[in-house]
Order: structure tokens, then sequence, then C-alpha cells
């Protein structure tokens, strides 16, 4: 069963609205590049897992910390006897793994996944040993794309290919063990320690003059909005919406955009800009947030 499912990472969410309101710097278009094809190999392996039919718990996205150190676990598997740690790669086209190093096939190196995995199997090991835990611990990096080709794979090296997937997946399918209450207490205490946000986490540099304002469109992003018989319709990929959850969404997606900034009614009228009705807007804040008043000012939270 999946006991901690998988969201989009908040650096991802806030690089995509951003991408549709200014111009994003190099650095941040290769940033969103990388998170959006790492997001979707995750997401590509979740439909492996989702087709298990034996008994065992599946955590995704944990951010955790172990002796003042923060690691991160794209999939953690708990079985009735070990703890697989999966390490998701979206990398396609030709590579090839020599001296413990991995190569494009134009000689170009980039990061080898064993490095950062060996860490975080090291820190989930101690981590669970504090916990109270003891159970084996194994960790393997996994190759999601079909498009990908890795020559001089190494047997000793706990690599997956896509080719391999399939047979793997149905090795773990063929446990017939069942899971007791420790395993689950485990992914209980395991999920309860998630920190929602990684402390040296870094926000694209950007403020509110540079951002073109506009109601966002839930489907694509854009800003081509019309109103027609209380839905917001998109003139870009046609996706409607009633108006009421078009206005939370650009509300909340203000609210993490500029997490500092308070909710008031003046600021999303300017942000949905498309909405003319304060009494309208009104309704929909009183309705789904807190209304603080302080003196003059009411803002929401």
């Amino acid at each position: 069963m999946i006991f901690k499912h998988r969201t989009e990472p908040t650096e991802l969410t806030i690089l995509k609205l951003l991408a549709h309101r200014m111009e994003l710097s190099k650095e941040d278009q290769l940033n969103f590049f990388n998170l959006k094809k790492g997001y979707e190999g995750e997401k590509l392996f979740d439909t492996f897992l989702e087709k298990l039919e034996c008994d065992v718990l599946v955590l995704n996205d944990l951010l955790l910390s172990s002796s003042n150190q923060t690691f991160q676990l794209d999939t953690l598997l708990v079985t009735n006897n070990l703890v697989y740690i999966f390490e998701i790669k979206n990398y396609f086209g030709d590579f090839y793994f020599k001296n413990d190093r991995l190569f494009q096939k134009n000689d170009n190196e980039v990061s080898n996944p064993l490095n950062q995995l060996q860490r975080s199997e090291l820190l989930l090991r101690q981590l669970l040993h504090k916990l109270g835990f003891s159970i084996p611990v194994q960790s393997m990096v996994i190759f999601i794309n079909e498009a990908f080709t890795l020559y001089l794979a190494p047997l000793d090296k706990p690599f997956i290919l896509p080719t391999q997937l399939k047979t793997f997946f149905q090795k773990i399918n063929s446990h017939k063990s069942t899971l007791d209450m420790q395993h689950k207490k485990m992914a209980e205490k395991l999920s309860s320690l998630h920190m929602q946000q990684h402390p040296h986490q870094k926000r694209p540099s950007y403020n509110n003059d540079q951002l073109q304002t506009g109601m966002s469109c839930g489907a694509c992003q854009s800003l081509t909005i019309t109103i027609q018989n209380k839905k917001s319709i998109c003139t870009t990929c046609k996706n409607e919406e009633s108006i009421d959850s078009a206005l939370i969404r650009n509300a909340n997606e203000y609210s993490l955009l500029f997490p500092n900034e308070k909710i008031t009614l003046p600021k999303i009228m300017d942000w949905c800009r498309i909405i003319t009705s304060k009494k309208q807007l009104r309704r929909v804040l009183d309705n789904n947030y807190q209304k603080v008043s302080k003196r003059r000012w009411t803002y929401y939270e």
C-alpha cells in the first residue's frame, strides 16, 4: 500500500508558476527542466509500485535528518524482511560506467547516483538504529527511462536498468510474507519525521514587479483566461473551472510565491486582475480562509 504519497516538489511548483509570469534565468530554466524531468521519472516509477499485490509499504519523497545531516529518499519500500531505498534517475541516451564514474557517450561526466545513495543508506541505517528498528537496508539506482542505455554496466553495482524493471518487480511481488505492527510503526515514525522543506532550499530570485499578473489556468498555467457564466475558461487549452475554485487556487499560488505577504482583498484583485467584483472575491476569501481584522486592516490566513 502507498503509505506516503508523492507530491510535486515545492521548488518545481514555484518554477512552473514563474515560467508563465516572467522570463526565467538560464540557471532557473535548467533547474526547472531537471526538476520536471526528475519528477516525471518518479511518477513513472510509481506506476510500477501501484501494481504490486504483495504486502508492502511505500513511502515517497522522504526528507529526513540523521546525525545532523539532511538526506532525501525518492522512494522507500518496506517488505517483511528488507527495506529498499530507490534512487530514481530519468536519464536518457547512451551512457557508460568506468572507474566508478558515469559518463555520457560523448565523454561528458555526470553525477554518479551511487555517491548520494551510499550516503542516504548510511544515514537511514543510523536513524533506524536510533529509533530501535532492526531491519536490513538495501539501496538501488533505478534508471527508469526506456531510452536509457548503459554500456559496460557493472554486475557488482546496484543498478536496475529499464529492461530489468519488470523482472525485478515480479521478484518482489512473489513475496508471500505479511507485514506486522512493527513494520507499520516504523513507517509511521519515518513519515512523522519527514520535513516539509529542506533547511537550505534555495528560491529563485524575483519580486512582485517582475511578474505578470492575471488569473492562471489550473491545467496549463497560462494567463489566457476569460470569464463566462460563472466559469473561468482558458483560451489556450480550453480548460474550464468554477470562478470560486480558480480564485482560491490563484490566492494559494500568490501565497506560495510570496510567503511573507499577507493575503488581502486588494492584493488578490490585483493579482488575478480579471475579477472586478470585490463582493464576489470577499465572499470566496471569507468562505475559504480565516479572516483576521486588526484596526483598519483585514487579511486572510
